[in-house]
């Protein structure tokens, strides 16, 4: 009967232990499945990014997605939005404003489209997974058929877990005081975090923003070496961090990060 016990919470471990995988595609593009199986695609930018390695430029490899997450207008996170939805069916959440010119253009069908804004959290693949939308200091504009549209305001993306892990996506940003009170709030345990710089925080920023403002427990870095201007680098960030007890994961483009590392 012991033994029949200890296999059955041996079972219950390693069944439920499984966690998280993250895989980046260079720049501010990842692919998030949750423990019970949820996919959540955020600032899909794979089939142009020179950063993806060639053999994962394939949108139907991506499998399943239930979600996709966009954080701004830019085409180096919205590139392949459109295509990646009609391809799946996933519901495609962004800031209100960008959604409506989303949806008068005719880009997106507005049963797949979640319109919302900062602060709001949502749960639109089940209530075990919460997304609350929050600040970014960015610009957002949607160019389509040759002509400029406003984008909205700039986001970035709290993702709470089945298991109430926190993830933080910084979207494009530039350091903003009140990632002191996003840090105090949401608390998250990890953050992807822009280090390259010119349109975003550099690793000098980025690493003030984490060790002074937000301070997560580990912190990947993104949105680095994709575009001649964004020279900002993991090593550079680290030094910048200086002694700390946040932990930095460097990535390379379709490297897997799992709940276990």
């Amino acid at each position: 009967m012991k033994k029949l016990v200890l296999f059955i919470m041996l079972f219950f471990v390693i069944t439920t232990a499984q966690g998280y995988e993250l895989q980046w595609f260079g720049q501010a593009a990842f692919k998030l499945t949750t423990e019970n199986g949820k996919v959540i695609v955020i600032d899909p930018f794979i089939l142009k990014n020179p950063k993806t390695p060639k053999q994962l430029k394939d949108l139907k490899a991506l499998g399943k997605v239930d979600l996709i997450l966009v954080s701004h207008g830019h085409f180096d996170h919205t590139a392949d939005v459109i295509e990646l939805a009609k391809l799946t069916g996933a519901k495609v959440g962004m800031n209100a404003d960008m959604g409506s010119v989303y949806q008068s253009l005719g880009l997106l069908n507005q049963d797949q489209l979640i319109r919302w804004n900062k602060s709001g959290t949502i749960t639109p693949i089940g209530e075990d997974i919460k997304i609350t939308m929050v600040r970014a200091e960015h610009s957002s504009t949607v160019k389509h058929d040759g002509h400029v549209h406003a984008g909205g305001e700039p986001v970035g993306y709290i993702i709470e877990l089945e298991n109430g892990y926190k993830i933080y996506h910084s979207g494009d940003t530039g350091v903003f005081g009140d990632m002191k009170m996003l840090g105090e709030y949401y608390q998250p345990d990890l953050a992807l975090v822009c280090i390259g710089g010119w349109f975003t925080m550099g690793p000098n920023e980025a690493a003030y923003a984490m060790k002074n403002l937000m301070k997560p427990k580990v912190v990947v870095p993104m949105h680095y070496g994709t575009f001649p201007p964004l020279k900002g680098t993991p090593e550079e960030f680290i030094q910048a961090l200086g002694e700390t007890s946040i932990k930095v994961k460097k990535m390379a483009p379709g490297e897997i990060l799992n709940s276990s590392m």
